[in-house]
């Protein structure tokens, strides 16, 4: 849905939502190479290895070391971009774009990706998957990553979609830059934990779901 959300959140910092559009990508590449990581952050990129497959991935790669893998990451995000192949939301505050959500229709990602979790799904399934967030350092632990998520799964329910499923990965501890997003931040929104698959969590929250009233009504 391609309208903005004011959200209050921290007592009295206003974040505004913004679904990603060719017309934000300054924003998003300003926010990656700005803000994102200034933190010293290991997971440095441009969320656009999510949407490869392994044989996009070796094209796009393979001579890579030889030049600029960096510029070439920031190439394909902007291709991506530019085709509606990555898509997700950006937070903004004070003004500049703080965070962000990569969120879109599980059957939108590759069926063999290069990346090493299975993001995809049919089509006929109907659900979206959100798979990272990022937040610059500064605006963190104050609900930036709340409200993004709550974005997703209100678009996804006006969208008619039958499920938001994300996938964090399971930890004993606190991560700096856990980037799927902990599994408290699902449950805070009413996720369920369906499955364990190699150390990540498959939290799912379904929607659209006909209530026992309507049931019943249809039934007589």
């Amino acid at each position: 849905m391609e309208f903005d959300s004011k959200t209050k959140i921290d007592g009295a910092l206003d974040v505004i939502i913004k679904p990603l559009t060719p017309e934000l990508s300054d924003d998003y590449f300003d926010f990656f190479e700005n803000r994102a990581f200034t933190d010293d952050s290991p997971y440095r990129c441009y969320c656009q290895v999510y949407q490869m497959s392994k044989q996009q991935y070796q094209a796009a790669y393979e001579n890579a070391k030889k030049q600029d893998p960096g510029r070439t990451s920031r190439e394909v995000a902007e291709r991506q971009i530019a085709d509606g192949i990555l898509q997700g939301y950006l937070a903004y505050a004070d003004g500049k774009s703080i965070g962000w959500c990569n969120a879109n229709d599980r059957a939108n990602y590759p069926a063999e990706p290069y990346y090493d979790v299975p993001f995809y799904a049919p089509v006929e399934k109907k659900e979206k998957a959100v798979i990272c967030f990022e937040i610059a350092p500064e605006y963190r632990e104050k609900g930036v990553a709340t409200a993004l998520l709550n974005r997703v799964v209100a678009d996804a329910q006006t969208e008619g979609y039958s499920a938001v499923v994300g996938f964090p990965i399971e930890r004993s501890e606190r991560y700096e830059w856990d980037n799927p997003g902990p599994i408290r931040l699902y449950e805070k929104l009413g996720f369920i934990k369906t499955a364990l698959q190699d150390g990540r969590a498959v939290m799912r929250k379904e929607l659209n779901k006909p209530d026992m009233v309507t049931i019943i009504k249809e039934r007589r």
